[in-house]
């Protein structure tokens, strides 16, 4: 049995636990280590169940927990080489974190694979990462990029679960208070998936074989979860997928309940 739980996911912070009963893993660490403890103790796990923390990308809402939370607890951190740069110039580094380049071709961790892959967005070498059970399970995180490329579709394609970026609604976006150069990085290919494309990717991937979404990383000021959920729920309507027969679909909040797979 493998738990999947989205602990905290938006333009606030981002932090996902995937587990056996061996141990677990965390992508990403954007809270503080105090929240992530807290939110690790209401599902029941222990810090010392966690084998390592993989980052995605070195942006605030994905770092601003790890170097407190891996330092007290000693746990490794891995992401790509390009990642671990721009953590070191936010200052990651200043403690005691033991921080490792994850191989591309992936790593073994508390029984389970974990492999990362390519995204598009605005930073040194951004990833997501699948991470594969003992039991040949498969859980995907692809947030964070501003399109669908064929590296992630290929990756992601087959997972039993997975959570995907729902970021935007365009127009909500496009009449928001942002300012201009602000949404054309949204909106860019190194920026954001909208719910619309969220949509079209959530459709491949029920009709591959998936079962279990999870829509994240929405914006607070231009998404509303609803809209979110919504969209994607027409798109798989349109296609003929029955949800709770063919899927479960939920949108990411803090401290959501696990999800087995």
């Amino acid at each position: 049995m493998a738990v999947f739980c989205s602990l905290y996911s938006s333009s606030s912070g981002n932090c996902t636990y995937i587990g056996t009963s061996s141990g677990g893993v965390l992508i990403d660490a954007g809270v503080s280590a105090k929240r992530i403890t807290e939110a690790l103790a209401d599902i029941g796990v222990s810090p010392s169940d966690i084998a390592a923390v993989f980052i995605t990308h070195e942006h605030s809402d994905h770092i601003n927990g790890v170097r407190v939370f891996a330092s007290k607890n000693r746990i490794k951190v891995y992401a790509t080489a390009g990642t671990l740069d721009g953590m070191d110039d936010y200052g990651v580094f200043k403690s005691a974190v033991n921080a490792y380049v994850i191989p591309e071709e992936g790593m073994e961790t508390a029984g389970m694979f974990v492999k990362p892959f390519r995204t598009s967005h605005d930073c040194n070498e951004p990833c997501g990462y699948t991470v594969i059970t003992p039991e040949g399970k498969k859980a995907s995180v692809a947030t964070d990029t501003g399109c669908i490329t064929e590296e992630i579709r290929r990756s992601i394609s087959g997972s039993d679960i997975v959570l995907l970026e729902s970021n935007h609604d365009v127009g909500m976006l496009q009449n928001g208070p942002y300012p201009y150069p602000l949404k054309q990085r949204i909106l860019s290919d190194f920026g954001h998936l909208s719910n619309e494309i969220c949509s079209e990717a959530a459709c491949d991937l029920i009709a591959g074989g998936t079962s279990k979404l999870i829509l994240g990383h929405l914006s607070k000021e231009n998404n509303i979860p609803s809209l979110a959920y919504q969209t994607t729920k027409s798109a798989l309507d349109i296609m003929g997928a029955k949800e709770n027969e063919d899927y479960i679909l939920k949108v990411a909040a803090d401290l959501n309940d696990p999800v087995i797979f």
